[in-house]
């Protein structure tokens, strides 16, 4: 194991459990993107440049400013296969095996790997898991996708299992961009006693002390970015570094 990975592996072995920001480039202004990875990264263990849609910017362009400004390492969180570029440290190789969309089983990855390899970038196997948060999503709309019920977390343990035995190297539990609810904390630690690799959890986590709460029900990274968007004031983020890693 070596690079990003490894780094992940470490801050889960002595903090606990990592934080994640996630920076969507559509969000903000080149200018802008430098200021907040600077910004974000003093208080993340990683930043996640990504989004269902990279419209604003050549998506390059955008990873390197955020690469450029960032103290932690900087991975892609890709949309789709156009979102791959050299700037970056590594590539989550997301898998949605909670939808039944070949492209995003596979046909995306098959596009996307040249220019991973050529890039030497390293890509870091995904099993990525859409739950339902109350609402249709950005992820789940663009992937044309259902989402797991949030009652059904024998569903989403036997899902996360599947992408273990496929050699997947994380679990990923995703509410979605803007969701209304964070994934349920029952089904968080349902598959976190059902897998043994790491559980990372992302979308709709609007306070520190539900971050907190959900590393505590079994989460090894917890991902953030609405909320942060929206107050990123250095109050806020110092909030939920303490409250991942007290967790």
């Amino acid at each position: 194991m070596s690079g990003v990975l490894k780094h992940m592996m470490e801050v889960k072995r002595d903090r606990g459990a990592g934080y994640v920001i996630l920076v969507d480039p559509d969000r903000y202004d080149l200018a802008e993107l430098s200021e907040q990875a600077d910004l974000l990264s003093r208080y993340a263990d990683l930043l996640f440049v990504g989004g269902s849609l990279c419209v604003r910017h050549d998506f390059g362009e955008a990873v390197g400013r955020v690469k450029q400004a960032s103290r932690v390492p900087v991975v892609i969180f890709p949309g789709d296969a156009t979102q791959v570029s050299s700037h970056a440290d590594a590539i989550l190789f997301l898998s949605l095996i909670s939808g039944r969309n070949s492209d995003l089983l596979i046909g995306e990855h098959v596009k996307a790997a040249p220019r991973i390899r050529r890039y030497r970038l390293e890509a870091i196997p995904v099993a990525y898991i859409l739950v339902e948060s109350g609402e249709t999503t950005s992820v789940q709309f663009m992937s044309q996708s259902l989402a797991i019920p949030r009652g059904k977390s024998e569903i989403a343990s036997a899902h996360a299992l599947a992408g273990e035995y496929l050699g997947m190297k994380l679990v990923f539990l995703e509410g979605g961009s803007g969701a209304e609810k964070h994934v349920p904390l029952e089904m968080i630690e349902r598959v976190r006693e059902y897998v043994s690799i790491p559980l990372i959890v992302g979308g709709g986590i609007k306070s520190p002390e539900e971050a907190g709460a959900i590393v505590r029900r079994g989460a090894s990274f917890i991902v953030t970015g609405d909320v942060i968007e929206k107050n990123g004031s250095e109050t806020i983020l110092r909030e939920f570094t303490a409250a991942v890693h007290a967790g």
